[in-house]
């Protein structure tokens, strides 16, 4: 298997600033960067102190648009699945980050870098989960 579009120093730059955003939202503002958890605060109906979480929400989605316009690399993404299926990914995504209390963000940035066995825990099982399911798809199912 080949790999391709390696692209260390972008990952390590992108680490780098995924690392720092993480510690100075919980030294400035005491709050986990959890993305799922963060997301669905903005989202209720509840819009109290949420001024931050849009920003954050917004920084996000912008830093790719900031990125293209300042010349890098950006990869065309090719959806092969349609609207079913994804919105069936999307709700089962927001089950499991419920049903685990964080996603990647949470537990695996954050929690992690702060030793919390939780975090450890939840990041072994979704990433165990992870390459069970792309080895059934591939080795067992054949797509």
């Amino acid at each position: 298997m080949t790999i391709i579009n390696f692209t260390p120093w972008t990952a390590l730059i992108g680490g780098i600033l995924i690392g720092t955003a993480g510690l100075l939202l919980l030294w400035l503002n005491g709050r986990m960067a959890g993305i799922s958890g963060i997301f669905g605060s903005v989202m209720s109906t509840d819009q109290s102190a949420n001024g931050w979480r849009i920003l954050f929400v917004l920084g996000l989605i912008g830093g790719g648009f900031i990125w293209a316009i300042a010349g890098g690399d950006v990869a065309a993404i090719k959806i092969e699945a349609g609207l079913p299926e994804l919105i069936g990914a999307g709700l089962l995504v927001g089950f499991g980050t419920q049903l685990g209390s964080g996603c990647t963000s949470g537990h695996g940035v954050c929690g992690i870098s702060r030793l919390s066995p939780r975090g450890i825990i939840s990041t072994l099982f979704y990433m165990g989960a992870g390459a069970l399911t792309v080895f059934v798809i591939r080795h067992v199912v054949g797509a």
